[in-house]
């Protein structure tokens, strides 16, 4: 028997065994394949290792999606962590390439995979509260929501939780600095069924503009003139 005589449900479970761009090249050889990577059936998992897989065409986005995660860990995450007024110009160039990537990605997600169940970012520097919140309100299913090291994150996205996070059980919030014990409990207390977590985001020190250090610095000299 050849493999495309094999039905539909068959080749689909192949296929489930390959990675992503072993799935696009078998789909390349013929028709009958390429219907089988393009059925969304296939799709209920995504699990990206790095942001250049997010530029690929070897996977398809669609209302199956279920599992999705994006974890960045690379050297390059600490300089998007940086805050942006003391970066150098040669740290915004490098930023700048993939900075939008994520959220663009986000985006899309919110307007085809409206069944998405759990989601996981980690090292995503530049993902913004709105980004998050998008999911939140696009996606009403979501029940696990896990972001670490996404430095830009705030007390808005666990506000969010409490305003449209409805079937939410589960979310960590772990290195991520802007995060404070405020916003936390304001979770714990509105939506106590929600099993949250918060590995030293709270204790970390949060972002502030130049403005707000250069007094703070000015405060402290005067404090140690006169005292």
């Amino acid at each position: 028997m050849h493999l495309t005589e094999l039905d539909q449900e068959c080749l689909l479970h192949l296929f489930s065994y390959l990675d992503k761009d072993s799935c696009r090249s078998l789909s390349l050889t013929c028709v009958r394949l390429r219907q089988v990577f393009l059925d969304p059936q296939l799709w209920t998992l995504l699990h990206f290792r790095s942001l250049c897989e997010l530029r690929r065409d070897n996977y398809v986005l669609g209302s199956s999606l279920r599992y999705l995660a994006v974890c960045w860990h690379s050297s390059r995450v600490k300089v998007c962590n940086i805050e942006d007024w003391m970066k150098t110009t040669f740290q915004k160039d490098l930023c700048r390439k993939h900075e939008s990537l994520v959220s663009d990605f986000l985006e899309r997600v919110c307007h085809m995979c409206p069944n998405l169940l759990s989601l996981t970012l980690s090292g995503c520097g530049h993902v913004m509260d709105r980004d998050v919140i998008n999911v939140l309100q696009s996606c009403r299913r979501l029940h696990s929501l896990s972001l670490e090291n996404c430095a830009r994150m705030t007390d808005s996205v666990l506000q969010a939780v409490v305003d449209h996070g409805h079937s939410l059980t589960e979310m960590r919030v772990d290195f991520c600095r802007n995060v404070t014990q405020a916003g936390l409990q304001e979770v714990r207390d509105k939506r106590p069924e929600v099993h949250l977590s918060a590995l030293h985001s709270a204790d970390m020190i949060p972002d502030s503009k130049p403005e707000e250090k250069t007094q703070t610095r000015r405060a402290l000299q005067k404090f140690l003139i006169f005292s």
